[in-house]
C-alpha cells in the first residue's frame, strides 16, 4: 500500500488531493445538473452540444498563454487566483437557476468564463504535479490525479441524480461552487518554496519555442495527435448521454446519473490499475490497446437499446478513456524538459479539452440528422482506426521515447532504471543495448 500511495509522502500533495477531490466531485454535479438543465429547457442535442463547445473552446483558444504564463510565473499563485475565480461561476448560475430566472445563454456564457479560467489552470495543475512530488513519484502522482477525477466522477453524477430529481439543478450548482473551499484552503496550506526566476525573454518566443518542441518530438506529437483525435471523434459520447438517458434507453435523470456513473466507475478501475504501475515500461502499448477499445467498445454501445447493458458497457469505456489519456500524460510528462512542461502540457490540454468542444459541436449538429446511435457508432470507428494506426507506428517511436526520457532522468538526477519509452525498458547504459 505504501508504495501504491507513495505521492503521499509528500506533504502539498496530501493536501492537493484532499482539496481536489471534494471539488471534483461538485465539479461532476455541475456538468450532469447543467447538461440536464439544457436539455429540459430545450430538448435539443444540438444545444447539448453548444454547452460544451462553449466550456472548452476557450481551453483551445487560450491555453498556450496559460502554459507561457504557467513557465513563467509561480504556478501555485495561478492556482489560487483560478480556483477562486472558478468558484464564482457555479455560484452566480445557482442563484440564476433558485431564482427562476435561468435562461440558456446563461448557461452558454458562464461555461465560456469558465473554460477561459481553466486555460490557465489546467496548464499550470498538470505542470505543478512535478513542483510537489518530484520526477521520482511523478508516475504515480499523474496516475493518482486520474484516480480522484474518475472517483469524483462515480459518486458526483449519483449524487447529482438523486438532487435534481429531489430539488432541481440549482442545488448541484451551488454545492459546486462551495466545494472549491476546499482545494483553496489546501493550496492556502502549502509551504512552496520560491522557484528561480526566468531569464527575460519574449513570451511570443516561449509560445513558439514549446510548439517547436512539440512538432519536432516525435512520440510527443504522435501521443498527442492520438489524443486530439480521440477527443474530437470519442469523447463527445458523454455530451449526448442525456439523449440517451431519455429517449432511448428511457431512463430519465436518475438513469442519467447511474449511465455517467458507470462510466466513472470503469475510469476509477482504469485509474488504478496505473497506480500500480512503477516507471512507464509498456505504456506505449497501453495508449495503443486502451485507444483501440475505446472505440470498439463505443460501437458496442451505440448499437444497445437495453439500459442495464448500456450501463455495463460504459465501465469498459470509461476505464479504456482513462487508460489512454493517463498513459499519454505520463509519457509526454517524462519526456519533456521541467523549463518546457507549462507549454507542453498547454498543448495537451488543447488535445484532450480543446478539440472536445469542436467534437461536441459536430456530434450535436450530427445527431440532430443521423441520430444519437449513429454518432457514437462513426466516432468509434474512427478511434479504433487511429489507434491501428498508432500501433504501426509504435515500434519506431520507441528509440526516440527511450532517448529522451533518460535524458530527462539524467537532467533530473534520477537513475534511469525500469523506465522506458512507449515499448521497452531502458539500461543504465543507453549505449550498453548497442
Amino acid at each position: 500500500m505504501a508504495s501504491l500511495l507513495r505521492a503521499f509522502r509528500h506533504r502539498n500533495y496530501r493536501l492537493f488531493f484532499g482539496g481536489q477531490i471534494i471539488s471534483l466531485t461538485g465539479t461532476w454535479m455541475q456538468s450532469v445538473a447543467e447538461a440536464w438543465l439544457v436539455y429540459r429547457l430545450t430538448g435539443s442535442s444540438v444545444l447539448l452540444g453548444v454547452t460544451s463547445f462553449a466550456t472548452l473552446i476557450p481551453v483551445f483558444l487560450f491555453a498556450t498563454i496559460g502554459g507561457t504564463v504557467a513557465d513563467r510565473v509561480n504556478r501555485h499563485r495561478i492556482l489560487l487566483a483560478t480556483q477562486t475565480a472558478s468558484m464564482l461561476f457555479p455560484l452566480a448560475l445557482a442563484a440564476l437557476t433558485l431564482s427562476g430566472h435561468v435562461r440558456v445563454w446563461h448557461v452558454f456564457v458562464l461555461a465560456a468564463c469558465l473554460g477561459i479560467v481553466n486555460a490557465f489552470d489546467i496548464p499550470a495543475r498538470q505542470a505543478f504535479v512535478v513542483d510537489m512530488v518530484g520526477r521520482d513519484d511523478l508516475t504515480n502522482a499523474i496516475a493518482l490525479n486520474s484516480s480522484m477525477v474518475n472517483g469524483s466522477r462515480v459518486i458526483g453524477p449519483a449524487i447529482a441524480g438523486v438532487v435534481i430529481a429531489a430539488v432541481g439543478e440549482g442545488w448541484c450548482f451551488l454545492l459546486n461552487g462551495v466545494s472549491y473551499l476546499a482545494v483553496i484552503a489546501g493550496l492556502l496550506m502549502m509551504p512552496v518554496p520560491k522557484r528561480p526566476r526566468a531569464a527575460p525573454r519574449s513570451a511570443l518566443r516561449d509560445t513558439i519555442d514549446g510548439f517547436r518542441f512539440v512538432m519536432h518530438t516525435a512520440p510527443v506529437r504522435a501521443l498527442l495527435l492520438l489524443i486530439g483525435v480521440v477527443s474530437f471523434a470519442g469523447m463527445p459520447y458523454s455530451v449526448l448521454m442525456p439523449v440517451f438517458a431519455e429517449a432511448i434507453l428511457h431512463g430519465g435523470v436518475r438513469g442519467l446519473g447511474v449511465l455517467m456513473a458507470a462510466s466513472g466507475v470503469g475510469a476509477f478501475a482504469g485509474a488504478l490499475a496505473l497506480v500500480a504501475r512503477r516507471g512507464v515500461r509498456g505504456l506505449g502499448r497501453w495508449v495503443a490497446v486502451s485507444a483501440a477499445a475505446f472505440g470498439v467498445l463505443l460501437m458496442c454501445f451505440s448499437l444497445s437499446r437495453t439500459f442495464w447493458l448500456s450501463a455495463t458497457l460504459l465501465v469498459p469505456i470509461g476505464a479504456s478513456m482513462i487508460v489512454q489519456m493517463a498513459s499519454s500524460n505520463t509519457l509526454i510528462q517524462a519526456m519533456v524538459p521541467d523549463g518546457l512542461r507549462g507549454r507542453v502540457m498547454a498543448v495537451y490540454s488543447m488535445m484532450f479539452m480543446g478539440m472536445a468542444p469542436f467534437g461536441s459541436l459536430f456530434a450535436g449538429w450530427l445527431a440532430k440528422r443521423a441520430g444519437a446511435p449513429a454518432t457514437v457508432m462513426i466516432g468509434g470507428l474512427v478511434c479504433a482506426a487511429a489507434a491501428a494506426i498508432f500501433s504501426l507506428r509504435l515500434p519506431a517511436l520507441r528509440v526516440k521515447a527511450r532517448e529522451l526520457i533518460v535524458a530527462q532522468e539524467l537532467a533530473g538526477g534520477t537513475p534511469a532504471a525500469e523506465k522506458t519509452g512507449p515499448g521497452d525498458e531502458v539500461p543504465l547504459n543507453p549505449a550498453a543495448s548497442g
